[in-house]
């Protein structure tokens, strides 16, 4: 391509893989991803490596499976020994530059008591990146525009709180309120706009950036236009049991999950319901809203490549949009993340190769995963992978051929200790060290291992919505043993191997490729 070129990566926070307009679904509008994957590349099958947000940021730009980067939890320190994707990427000459954040949690050994990085909550930035627009949790940039433009909020706090003196029609649900603010001026179009900006003296210039948009993340909330993006008549109820309590008798974890949900403002923030027993109208409600957040994202994306065409610098730019991790929308009575079903894992991933052969409107059945990412990119900058990463890259499906030997299954995980509170520990009569589970899915088969609760074996063909437990049914013992075989073989072959094909002996050190 001559100079080098640009890379742009987006992650957009808990957006589900199905949410594209293009997959068919009846309610989502992405009329502008769905154009960058019609001219690049789709992958239909992509799954992150854990949840939430902290940990599966960590496993897309370190390339690591949790069981090697071991930060596990929003608030784990992430050990300082770990490359990066910023950190490989500056070999290469580029300067990694990140819009949003990466809810890094810094390694805390070295540090004084008194340090502040110690009391801030996952929002360190992972090593490697500069800052133009940091947006931890806080959000303090964008609050602070609020304030200068005359808003009246107290903090973060109270940002996405409900329009007051708003007139709700009857037929709406509670999360048609919209905020306070319009879209012009929520978070979304304000990194937008940011980067943008930052865009303008770089026309020329080789860059690389991580925006990282907050939604579709909740609160559900949205700006006016969106909240009305979708009426709530329109969609689907989430698939689910007649009842949360025989939804619940799946797993033992999965009750927990459902009664905390139970808690008003535990998922959805300012929120009075009750998300678990609620009215219909209401989850559609909620359901609707995620969607005018998808549809919001989505249109800042837009904005983003006209600027690149606009520009010229689309045929020179190597442009991902992804997820960190879905949402479950109400199915199995469960929202949020923290849960064993797809719904979680499964994330949208689209990439457009600016190279004149670069792959046009193709779409992958096979499995990927997000720590695929990492290797693609420095794959495509002819940059060397380090031998850490548990990904591999995707460069030949961009290039519109399957590499040799692919992978017939996906792995992810998922440690869900609650160190300071012991909630989890204490109603599940287990240990910290024993709260996690790991997953080895194939297109048909799918095994929850868990450390010290019971195994889950589901037959997605036949029960593509996970409803069905087989783990106890003597018909299938081999289907399980089998995949409890394979779990092994992964977790032996993928464990931490830094220095494993080194040896230091007669003739110096040697190291095999």
């Amino acid at each position: 391509m001559g100079e080098r070129p640009n890379i742009l990566l987006i992650c957009a926070d808990q957006w589900r893989a199905d949410c594209i307009s293009s997959l068919g679904h009846p309610n989502v509008k992405t009329p502008n991803l769905d154009a960058l994957a019609a001219d690049g590349v789709l992958f239909e099958n992509h799954f992150g490596q854990t949840t939430p947000c902290g940990p599966s940021r960590t496993s897309l730009l370190t390339g690591l499976y949790l069981m090697n980067h071991r930060s596990g939890r929003n608030g784990t320190p992430l050990d300082a020994r770990h490359t990066n994707l910023a950190l490989e990427a500056r070999k290469a000459g580029y300067d990694p530059a990140l819009f949003g954040y990466t809810d890094t949690t810094p390694d805390p050994r070295g540090k004084h008591p008194n340090d502040p990085a110690l009391t801030a909550y996952d929002e360190g930035v992972l090593p490697g990146f500069i800052t133009p627009m940091h947006l931890p949790e806080d959000m303090g940039a964008w609050v602070s525009d609020l304030l200068a433009k005359g808003y009246d909020f107290a903090g973060r706090e109270d940002v996405f709180r409900p329009k007051r003196n708003f007139r709700k029609p009857d037929d709406r649900g509670f999360r048609f309120i919209p905020t306070e603010f319009p879209a012009s001026d929520d978070e979304t179009t304000f990194l937008t706009d940011f980067f943008l900006k930052w865009l303008l003296v770089r026309e020329t210039k080789p860059w690389f950036a991580h925006l990282v948009f907050f939604r579709p993340h909740p609160p559900f909330i949205a700006p006016e236009p969106y909240n009305d993006a979708v009426h709530p008549r329109d969609v689907a109820m989430p698939y689910r049991a007649a009842t949360s309590e025989e939804e619940g008798a799946q797993h033992p974890l999965l009750k927990f999950a459902i009664d905390k949900l139970r808690r008003p403002g535990e998922f959805d923030e300012l929120s009075p319901l009750d998300i678990v027993t609620t009215d219909d109208l209401e989850i559609r409600q909620m359901r609707a809203t995620y969607y005018g957040l998808v549809n919001e994202v989505d249109d800042q994306v837009g904005r983003i490549v006209q600027h690149l065409k606009a520009t010229g610098q689309y045929d020179r730019t190597l442009i991902i949009v992804t997820s960190d991790h879905a949402e479950m929308l109400g199915e199995h009575y469960m929202w949020s993340k923290e849960i064993y079903f797809d719904q979680s894992f499964h994330l949208p991933l689209v990439i457009r190769d600016p190279r004149p052969d670069g792959a046009r409107g193709v779409r992958v059945k096979e499995l990927t995963q997000a720590i695929d990412v990492m290797p693609t990119i420095l794959d495509w900058i002819g940059q060397e992978v380090p031998r850490t990463c548990d990904g591999r890259s995707l460069v030949p499906f961009l290039e519109g051929r399957v590499p040799d030997e692919w992978r017939e299954m996906v792995y992810f995980e998922h440690d869900f200790r609650q160190v300071r509170s012991q909630e989890v520990e204490t109603a599940l009569g287990i240990s910290s060290d024993q709260c996690c589970y790991a997953v080895i899915r194939s297109k048909r088969w799918k095994y929850v291992h868990f450390a010290a609760l019971p195994p889950l074996l589901f037959d997605l063909e036949a029960d593509p919505h996970e409803s069905r437990n087989l783990a106890g049914d003597p018909a299938l013992r081999d289907v399980l043993l089998d995949c409890a075989q394979r779990m092994l073989d992964w977790r032996l072959t993928a464990q931490e191997r830094t220095m494993t094909n080194m040896h230091v002996g007669k003739g110096g050190l040697f190291v095999r490729p």
